[in-house]
């Protein structure tokens, strides 16, 4: 089964998405930038959803040090977030976001780039 890390701040968010997840993924989550920084090095997931406002490090910084790792560089990352104001979408991509799903999560959505990226 595929591993999903979901780094997000919300409990309540971050319980919607394991349960929209655990069917189909090992779901592993983190609180926050820097637990999830570090769950990223320890354990490799096959793709990461990160909140981009997350406490300590953010979820563009937390992208931009994925990518600076030779261990972890080419794991998908999903921007998931409230941020949905013109030039954020492109902010994500840019710090090394493979695709940007804004809040509320449309699942078939979320599902179809999982899928693309990753597989079942």
């Amino acid at each position: 089964m595929k591993s999903v890390l979901v780094v997000e701040d919300n409990p309540l968010n971050r319980d919607l998405m394991v349960q929209l997840l655990e069917d189909r993924y090992c779901v592993i989550t983190r609180g926050d930038g820097e637990t999830g920084l570090r769950a990223m090095f320890e354990l490799e997931p096959d793709v990461a959803l990160l909140d981009l406002s997350l406490p300590d490090i953010d979820g563009l910084e937390l992208a931009r040090r994925v990518r600076q790792d030779d261990r972890v560089k080419d794991t998908p990352l999903i921007a998931v977030t409230a941020h949905a104001m013109p030039g954020d979408r492109e902010a994500a991509l840019a710090a090394g976001c493979s695709a940007y799903i804004p809040k509320p999560i449309d699942e078939d959505e979320l599902f179809e780039i999982l899928d693309n990226l990753v597989g079942i």
